[in-house]
């Protein structure tokens, strides 16, 4: 028996015991890291640079690549290094920061994708009352407020969480630190403290999501009645991206939301890569993909940074 004072490190779970299978898994991740680190980085820059941009859509925007960014940061790494020197092991104070990272970039999108969808709903619906309220000070405090509500949530529940005994070793079913797992490890009882957190979250975040799909329902009537098929198609332009990460994001709930005893170690694996690895790499394709004015802009950044390293050599002749 052992209780959280003695231990001083987790054991993560291995893809893989062989050795060629696990740089395979550091090369895959590699891969994913950067395909995510571009495409973020891309809408990142090209919001910021480009003045057309700078509305409260792309600014909300720019957030939430801010976030899929120490997202995916805060995990992949540690897997990555993990497999490449073949060792499981991750520091206690590591899991402390690693799950209050995840925990607070999670919660912090989601209420970012609960103000897109308010943000969507006053352009289409309510136009002409876009600009008064949504003005660069209210999208500033929004933004800082959910900011603000992910930080203090994730502090709540990673405190809440190693401050309970542990008394089932140290080894986490999954390959990075997250509150299920570590519940697990935790003694008899000890846990339902954390699970009432965890159920009072769940009941906050379905109202988000309440308010996601009433928004989504007047926003989707309003489309509808709009005469014209060219308005109808940039209407949804706008919206289909945001409802495509909201889908992405489910899988989050029930990782988090199911009850401690129903665990099957394989499906557990998949929905946690689902939620933690898909939804960063593939928002910057999926909000760029549709996106004609981030097209544009993000055509307008290559070319011209292209034809700037063209000019500098023939500058120095």
């Amino acid at each position: 028996m052992s209780n959280s004072s003695s231990i001083t490190q987790f054991l993560l779970l291995p893809f893989t015991d062989t050795r060629e299978l696990q740089l395979l898994h550091f090369w895959l991740f590699l891969g994913i890291y950067l395909a995510a680190l571009l495409g973020n980085g891309l809408i990142i820059t090209t919001i910021a640079w480009d003045q057309h941009l700078h509305t409260p859509m792309y600014f909300f925007l720019l957030n939430l690549a801010l976030l899929d960014l120490g997202c995916i940061s805060t995990i992949l790494p540690k897997s990555m290094a993990n497999s490449l020197w073949d060792t499981r092991a991750i520091s206690y104070a590591g899991c402390v920061i690693q799950v209050f990272l995840f925990i607070f970039a999670m919660s912090t999108e989601y209420c970012l994708l609960t103000i897109m969808s308010y943000d969507r709903y006053i352009a289409i619906c309510k136009p002409l009352h876009y600009g008064t309220l949504l003005g660069s000070r209210a999208c500033v405090h929004m933004a800082a407020a959910a900011w603000a509500a992910g930080f203090l949530y994730s502090l709540l529940h990673t405190t809440n969480t190693f401050s309970l005994p542990l008394c089932k070793g140290n080894a986490l079913g999954q390959f990075f630190c997250e509150i299920p797992n570590i519940l697990k490890l935790s003694c008899s009882g000890a846990y339902l403290r954390e699970l009432g957190l965890l159920v009072v979250s769940g009941c906050l975040f379905f109202m988000c999501f309440i308010s996601i799909v009433l928004s989504y329902v007047q926003i989707f009537r309003a489309v509808f009645r709009i005469p014209s098929e060219q308005g109808r198609h940039k209407a949804f332009s706008t919206c289909l991206p945001h409802l495509a990460v909201v889908t992405l994001s489910a899988p989050l709930f029930f990782a988090y939301l199911k009850p401690p005893s129903i665990s099957f170690p394989s499906l557990d694996l998949v929905v946690s890569v689902l939620y933690s690895l898909i939804p960063p790499t593939l928002n910057p394709l999926i909000y760029s993909m549709r996106n004609k004015e981030v097209k544009d802009a993000l055509r307008k950044l290559i070319t011209g940074g292209i034809s700037k390293i063209i000019k500098c050599p023939s500058s120095t002749l």
